[in-house]
């Protein structure tokens, strides 16, 4: 029966996730691991959004608010008056924002090396993915990405960017939104560990969406809640598009009460920017200036798998970029985890 599968998944190997430290744990008889891989945030959730959740999960019995207005009425008090959609994390309203727009055989542009979902959601809706490499420093070059964005009705650009950690200046993110035909996809899933603020460019162009995520600074990985500033103009057509009932209630109830504990958000920012500020000045290896809360590392001559099996081996878990479009195989990305997680794996990066 394998003739009826689609023929970009017969070959292909889908997302590239990290090893588990479960699996770790028990290759190299460690008990405790240190969780670097996955940009995770090493604080458990906020103890507003763990009572709103359990309130919440009095009600399972019934189907949650199909608008999320509960959560979308908290964006408001937090961001200020603009409009939210909102999806099962930030994959979600990719996906979503893809099948609202973009017809199969029609191209998806994506700045690379970045986050490849992008690339995997325009495949997995028929899209033709139209890649542009990102200059030596990874900056991006605008002219060179607006030309390729030409006929486009989408493109997707991370800032920062994954794996790289630099942000766009807004600068550039003007002059690509006055160049390009369609919509750009701005993913900011780690703007909050920045100064950098793209949110007053929706006020001036109708053919930006600014991706968000709940899973990181608000340490709500495991409840999956994704949301987006839109223009009006879309809003009505992605809620035609969205799958029912994407968001559940407990996650609707937690990423509201989130919101509400901004001290949370800012002593979380203040820990990560100490410790990669650490990371940087203190890695035997050149570690790439970051605006997110990981920093990307050459570790050449080594390869990236190889080293991520060495610090496994001393109970360190972190991520080999070798997955990622249009980047070397001598990167690993390690995230800001907890004190002791930071400090093992200095320990561990000086034995490299």
């Amino acid at each position: 029966m394998r003739h009826l599968i689609r023929a970009c998944y017969a070959g292909a190997t889908g997302y590239s996730y990290a090893k588990k430290a479960e699996d770790v744990a028990r290759e190299h008889g460690i008990d405790r691991i240190a969780r670097l891989a996955s940009n995770e945030n090493p604080c458990p959730p906020s103890p507003a959004a763990l009572e709103a959740a359990a309130a919440a999960l009095r009600e399972g019995n019934r189907y949650p608010d199909e608008r999320a207005s509960v959560l979308v009425e908290a964006l408001r008090r937090y961001h200020g008056d603009y409009r939210f959609v909102t999806g099962a994390g930030m994959d979600g309203v990719i996906e979503t924002v893809i099948r609202t727009v973009v017809e199969p055989g029609e191209a998806v542009v994506v700045s690379t090396p970045t986050f490849s979902f992008y690339g995997i959601a325009a495949t997995a809706h028929g899209a033709r993915v139209v890649s542009v490499p990102r200059r030596e420093d990874f900056s991006v070059d605008p002219a060179a990405f607006i030309e390729a964005s030409r006929g486009a009705k989408l493109a997707f650009l991370c800032s920062p960017n994954n794996p790289t950690g630099n942000s766009v200046p807004i600068e550039t993110v003007e002059e690509i939104l006055d160049g390009v035909e369609g919509l750009l996809f701005l993913d900011n899933a780690y703007v909050d560990f920045s100064d950098i603020d793209y949110r007053p460019l929706m006020r001036r162009h109708e053919n930006l969406i600014l991706g968000r995520t709940m899973s990181k600074i608000f340490a709500l990985a495991g409840f999956r809640v994704g949301y987006a500033f839109v223009p009006a103009w879309l809003e009505p057509f992605y809620l035609r598009a969205a799958t029912p009932f994407a968001l559940n209630s407990v996650s609707i109830a937690a990423a509201a009460g989130a919101l509400a504990d901004p001290d949370r958000v800012q002593r979380t920012r203040d820990h990560v920017r100490r410790w990669r500020r650490r990371f940087i000045e203190e890695i035997p290896f050149a570690a790439y200036p970051s605006d997110a809360n990981f920093v990307m590392i050459d570790v050449a001559p080594h390869t990236g798998d190889e080293a991520v099996d060495h610090l496994a081996a001393q109970g360190v878990l972190v991520r080999s970029c070798t997955s990622f479009p249009g980047l070397g195989d001598h990167y690993i990305r390690v995230s800001i985890g907890e004190d002791w997680e930071n400090e093992r794996f200095l320990e561990a990066a000086k034995n490299l």
